[in-house]
């Protein structure tokens, strides 16, 4: 085997197209049932780390988070903002929901309005297995960082 890794496995892996790096802490919130276990392995295999929860008191280099519409998640909007809450200055909030015509679905105009009376900023969309969509939200840190990059 190689040590180098094959450039389509990076392509394939949802974990490397979400950006996620080895030593991040990654919180995650919103686990259930039917939670993507091989993304969460992906990632965990990625940063090296084991994902932890909702108890987890020190800050993390991001969140993944599980949502999905009308169930025991609550409103969006004050889970972004809880989300936050020990999430690093400039770190990003990877919001999973489930994909249009699934259960669950989110739509993304409520992702937008969440987003954006959360003071985050929606930057992308990604796919990351059949039934699960990724929508990044960056903190306002780490969209200015970025701009002032340009």
């Amino acid at each position: 085997m190689s040590a180098t890794a094959d450039p389509a496995e990076d392509r394939s892996n949802p974990a490397n197209r979400l950006g996620f790096q080895p030593g991040q802490v990654v919180q995650e919130l919103g686990y259930d049932d039917d939670v993507d276990q091989d993304l969460r392995e992906a990632v965990e295999d990625l940063t090296g780390t084991e994902l932890v929860d909702e108890d987890y008191d020190d800050v993390a280099d991001a969140v993944l988070m599980w949502f999905r519409e009308d169930s025991e998640d609550g409103d969006l909007t004050d889970a972004l903002v809880d989300a936050q809450e020990y999430l690093v200055e400039g770190g990003l909030v990877w919001l999973l929901s489930p994909k249009t015509g699934r259960t669950g679905h989110v739509e993304a105009s409520d992702i937008a309005e969440a987003a954006q009376t959360a003071g985050l900023s929606q930057t992308s969309t990604v796919s990351v297995s059949k039934d699960w969509q990724a929508v990044r939200l960056a903190t306002p840190k780490a969209a200015n960082a970025k701009a002032g990059q340009r």
